[in-house]
């Protein structure tokens, strides 16, 4: 079976049904963002330029060796919050995850779920802590921006409202005037499981593998799909 053993079908229904408003995160549910072009490079890349500034010691090892440059960026941010530094940083990120929206790998099911969901009249949003010029450009290229539009709402230079701040959950619900009972969030992380619960968003996790799966459980998400090809045979019956 595609869902999690403990997961009702019953349960997963009930969450299709009383969404009228689909929020995205965008890496993860809807693609593999760094699939071709290597998160953990970027990171590096992200700790040399702080380095060759002589900012070495602006992070902690732990900060220096994390495979996450949004770990990286939200260090500095919490040092030098809304300085020149952290402005440059963040675009330098935004480089790199444009440049890596052209090598990003769909996921699985995600492009005729977001269609589906789509035609049977439900509106979508992407609420990501990505670049949200790098989600359009990617939404582009896969035929999917119209999907969308305009309701794309992603990182922007004021750091503090990243996820799992529900801010841009928020946003996205006050632009299409929907109350959050009515919205559903697919997120794959325990960060947008806590934004959503922040925004009183109900949350289906997506995770692409069992590891990941875990990790959502045990922060606390009741609805964990390994697969989206449940939701979107769902849709379709």
């Amino acid at each position: 079976m595609s869902f999690e053993t403990e997961n009702d079908p019953n349960r997963l229904r009930h969450l299709i049904e009383q969404a009228r408003v689909v929020l995205w995160d965008f890496d993860g549910p809807v693609c593999r963002l760094f699939a071709g072009h290597s998160a953990e490079r970027v990171s590096s890349d992200l700790v040399s330029w702080l380095e060759g500034r002589g900012l070495h010691g602006l992070l902690t090892d732990a900060e220096r060796e994390s495979l996450d440059p949004q770990v990286v960026l939200r260090a500095v941010d919490r040092r030098h919050p809304g300085s020149d530094l952290v402005a440059e940083l963040e675009e330098r990120l935004t480089q790199e995850e444009l440049r890596a929206s052209s090598s990003a790998w769909p996921t699985a099911y995600a492009d005729p779920l977001i269609r589906t969901w789509t035609a049977v009249g439900s509106r979508l949003a992407i609420t990501t802590n990505n670049s949200p010029r790098a989600a359009r450009t990617y939404l582009e290229g896969r035929g999917l921006a119209d999907c969308f539009a305009p309701h794309v709402y992603g990182r922007t230079q004021e750091l503090r409202h990243l996820k799992p701040d529900p801010h841009c959950l928020n946003r996205a619900l006050s632009a299409m005037g929907a109350a959050p009972g009515e919205a559903l969030m697919i997120g794959d992380t325990p960060s947008d499981h806590e934004a959503a619960g922040r925004a009183g968003v109900p949350f289906l996790g997506y995770a692409r593998n069992e590891r990941k799966a875990k990790i959502l459980r045990d922060a606390g998400a009741d609805t964990v799909l390994v697969s989206l090809e449940p939701l979107l045979s769902l849709l379709r019956g």
